[in-house]
């Protein structure tokens, strides 16, 4: 143990930095979710009076808050499955490019938008789904009237979802594109000769060669349920889709920072926290008897 430990000490060295940093940023402010049960007083600081659960209590009666919960699991859920679907018919489909120039140009394309933030990505947003933008002027030639892709209720999670995958696909693209250079091309060579075509090889040995790796991206992807995404929803929505279009992480937001209701903010903050640890703990886990990764 100690040899190995003098080998790697270069590494744990390199780590040093990010682990002083993750202290400092993470498990120090452990000690402000007091907040979550107290009376914050700003003026009293953490000697604020304790009000043990009645935080929880009030937000779990608040129906705002069972919204809330609801919009973040069924845009979240959609993500992951459209974020696993999406990525793996790309893939095969650009696995069957010959040419190996457009095939390095499609990935090139679709990987840039996960490289983008997503305030870049809400103003590129914004001029696509106005209702003087091009997707609203494209349906205008064909008579259709324009479509309100930010402002209405019922349409607007679909446009988070759907620009949520549009985004981040690129980067799944490239994790199955690198999993299918691995399956033995032999496979195919004997699948040819029984006269099998690409519909059947890709039905019957790239799909179950692919399999392992999508299981495992699939349930690394649970520990993500919770997380709707913040940054992408801030810049895009408004008081109008709030009934529809508002999560977790923007309804903490608001209470904690534009209301000043810092008890309730970090009670809510607190639940989500606790669930999404069950969440990330049960994914690895999975991940572990399924496919058998693990960290250590």
């Amino acid at each position: 143990m100690l040899r190995k430990l003098r080998q790697q000490s270069p590494y744990h060295l390199m780590l040093l930095p990010s682990i002083v940093l993750v202290f400092i940023f993470s498990y120090i402010p452990f000690y402000g979710l007091v907040i979550a049960f107290q009376k914050y007083n700003p003026g009293l600081g953490f000697n604020s009076p304790w009000v043990g659960w009645d935080n929880f209590s009030h937000v779990f009666s608040q129906p705002n808050f069972v919204r809330t919960i609801w919009n973040t699991l069924y845009m979240s859920a959609f993500k992951i499955i459209g974020g696993i679907i999406v990525p793996v018919i790309f893939a095969l489909l650009l696995n069957e490019v010959a040419h190996s120039a457009v095939k390095r140009a499609f990935q090139t394309l679709v990987y840039i938008p996960n490289f983008l933030s997503w305030v870049i990505m809400a103003g590129i947003l914004l001029d696509i789904l106005s209702s003087d933008g091009i997707l609203n002027t494209f349906l205008g030639l064909f008579g259709m009237e324009p479509i309100s892709f930010l402002g209405n209720p019922s349409i607007f999670p679909w446009t988070m979802i759907v620009s949520d995958i549009w985004k981040g696909f690129g980067f799944g693209t490239v994790v199955y594109l690198a999993a299918l250079t691995s399956i033995d091309p032999g496979l195919y060579e004997a699948a040819v000769i029984d006269g099998a075509k690409r519909w059947k090889q890709t039905i019957y040995i790239t799909l179950p060669l692919l399999m392992p790796t999508i299981v495992l991206m699939s349930v690394l992807s649970l520990g993500n349920v919770l997380n709707a995404g913040f940054d992408q929803i801030y810049n895009l929505y408004s008081p109008v889709v709030y009934q529809t279009g508002d999560i977790i992480d923007t309804y903490v937001y608001r209470l904690g920072i534009q209301q000043a209701q810092y008890s309730i903010a970090t009670a809510v903050g607190l639940f989500k926290s606790v669930i999404s640890t069950v969440l990330v703990a049960l994914s690895y886990l999975l991940a572990y008897k399924v496919a058998g990764y693990r960290i250590f």
